[in-house]
């Protein structure tokens, strides 16, 4: 007795259809779950949709570079600016040119716009300064001399401005006592081992500064400052974010090669610094990272170019060799003091680490602005508007119904022409659009996917994509059945012409949303997306839902019977005399490629 011959193994859509169907609601029960553990029911909205704020940004000439303000260098400026909106968790932010000086960068609502503002804002280049001297931010009266003072120095001779003779003496007195239950701040401290906690304080509203950490004046070996520079120093009011502003643009505007003095980002401290020593485009990258092993907690990790290794190597051995607060660098962001680490030691190898007392906001904030904060161009924000969701609104109410009557014609016709089977075409539907919304929603949280207008319309494009992958399998279906096969065998030997039908078609159009995402930007991306995201799903749905009901319904006597409402009626299709086979032939098969 022969063995009996091994055959191919049927899919689980053929042989086990009802194990794809539960595959399928497994999956819609575990993003459905999905959405509540993440208390995310509703997908996040783009600007256009859901509001926002709007920034137009100026370029500004620069000393020494007339000519910067050019093509080239603005869309570098803009893409070095949507690289630091991206690093602030945003999605679906546009950052554009328009005309030859100006930025537009649209952030959607959701996003922290006090925090967009200065990190988008904050964008002129970034520096290395050497710290010459430091002081009270803040202009303080001088404070009353005791009796021995009084008979040493007179009524408070020399204590004319803060920052003077009497300033410093007043700093000294408060570092021989610092406060026992100092904290710190948020401030970077230090750049691996060889970088120690660096002083800060605040003023007080009145009376003299009451530094957390000792403020030091230079020691008595330390170089004294020029004249000049002293007099801007002592003149240098932090107090406000008025005088800060403009101190900082004044700063901003100094030669990387001059001396310059500047204020401490809140106002706290204030600077003489030395000329530039690296270039904020010497840091090649720039990190917050936890500290787990030290003990550090929040820390910002840098590395630079191999240029700027040899430049920060350089730097900070001098600083090393010098007192305090002269062995300190500054990192001067938009002309305002960042970060002043202290430096014991040369670093070499191209990295260093700052740490003390950061917040996980705090060292992402700086890590950001170190990362991205060097641009070819300064700019000043000349507007800043909150874009409401009013004119989205209505363009998406009237999008919404345009799909609400496409989607209610193709039903009429599926019904019309398909009769029973448009219950199949139906639940095909719902089950893909169940999966696309789903998935949409979760991709907020997840990647900062953010629906908008061009992304609906990529949604109810791909209503016709769905419904024609649809029409494809069933009427290779009744070809079949025209052929003169019943149901079952009709259902079996049309998918396999069908599937080709359906990978090819859905293909094409995969490829056309890839291509139009690689190419594109700002929302146009939004359609391509969602467009690439629902021929996928098309897929899914066709091979892992459709296919195995079809199967299951094909057992049915309903359908197998070519009821004249189930779409399947001989009669109706017009089929031939059953087809017979002849004795001795052998059986066909169909064939794909």
């Amino acid at each position: 007795m022969a063995a009996p011959k091994k055959g191919r193994r049927a899919p689980a859509s053929q042989g086990h259809p009802g194990r794809a169907l539960i595959l399928v609601l497994i999956a819609i029960a575990g993003l459905i779950g999905g959405m509540f553990y993440s208390g995310t029911m509703t997908p996040r909205l783009g600007i256009d949709l859901a509001g926002g704020t709007s920034f137009t940004l100026a370029a500004q000439n620069q000393p020494g570079k007339p000519n910067a303000i050019n093509e080239t260098n603005m869309k570098t400026a803009a893409g070095i600016m949507e690289r630091r909106v991206n690093g602030l968790g945003v999605s679906e932010a546009e950052v554009q040119t328009q005309g030859s000086n100006h930025i537009i960068v649209n952030i959607p609502k959701g996003t922290d716009a006090k925090q967009a503002r200065q990190q988008v804002g904050t964008t002129a280049q970034l520096g290395f300064r050497p710290v010459l001297s430091i002081a009270a931010g803040a202009k303080t009266p001088a404070p009353k001399p005791s009796p021995s003072q009084s008979g040493a120095n007179g009524k408070g001779k020399g204590d004319k401005a803060a920052g003077g003779k009497g300033a410093q003496g007043t700093q000294q007195n408060a570092s021989s006592a610092p406060s026992p239950n100092a904290k710190p701040t948020s401030q970077g401290r230090a750049v691996t081992d060889a970088l120690k906690k660096a002083p800060s304080g605040k003023p007080t509203p009145s009376g003299p500064a009451k530094p957390s950490a000792p403020v030091t004046p230079p020691q008595p070996g330390g170089a004294a400052l020029p004249p000049a520079l002293q007099k801007q120093l002592n003149a240098l009011d932090c107090s406000t974010k008025k005088s800060r502003a403009a101190a900082g643009e004044k700063a901003a505007g100094t030669k990387p090669s001059d001396p310059v003095v500047a204020c401490h980002d809140d106002g706290s401290r204030k600077y003489a610094l030395g000329p530039v020593g690296v270039e904020g485009t010497d840091v090649k990258d720039a990190k917050a990272v936890f500290d787990s092993q030290q003990g550090q907690g929040w820390i910002v990790q840098m590395d630079f170019t191999s240029d700027g290794g040899k430049k920060f190597a350089d730097t900070t051995g001098k600083l090393a060799a010098k007192a305090e607060p002269q062995n300190e660098f500054a990192i001067v962001l938009d002309g305002a003091v960042v970060s002043n680490p202290r430096v014991s030691e040369r670093l070499n190898g191209g990295n260093a680490t700052i740490s003390g007392g950061f917040t996980q906001q705090s060292a992402e904030d700086l890590g950001n602005m170190l990362s991205y904060g060097a641009l070819p161009l300064s700019f000043k924000i000349d507007d800043e508007t909150t874009v409401t969701a009013a004119l989205g609104g209505e363009q998406l109410h009237a999008g919404l119904i345009a799909g609400a009557i496409g989607l209610a014609l193709v039903v009429l016709y599926l019904v019309a022409y398909y009769r029973g089977l448009s219950l199949v075409a139906l639940a095909s539907l719902g089950v893909s659009a169940v999966l696309t919304y789903t998935i949409m929603t979760l991709l907020g949280p997840a990647i900062g996917f953010a629906l908008n207008l061009p992304a609906v319309c990529g949604a109810i494009v791909a209503i016709g994509i769905t419904a024609d992958s649809f029409i494809v399998y069933f009427e290779r279906i009744r070809d079949e059945i025209r052929e003169g096969r019943t149901l079952r065998p009709a259902v079996e030997r049309g998918w396999p012409r069908a599937r080709r039908t359906i990978l090819v078609s859905d293909f094409v159009s995969f490829l056309a949303a890839a291509v139009l995402f690689i190419v594109t930007v700002g929302k146009v991306q939004g359609f391509a997306f969602t467009l690439g995201l629902t021929t996928v799903l098309d897929v899914v749905v066709v091979f892992f839902f459709t296919k195995p009901l079809m199967t299951l319904l094909a057992r049915r006597k309903f359908f197998a019977d070519g009821h004249p409402w189930s779409g399947l009626d001989p009669k109706r299709l017009g089929a031939k005399p059953p087809l017979r086979r002849r004795r001795g032939a052998a059986p066909t098969q169909t064939k794909e490629a």
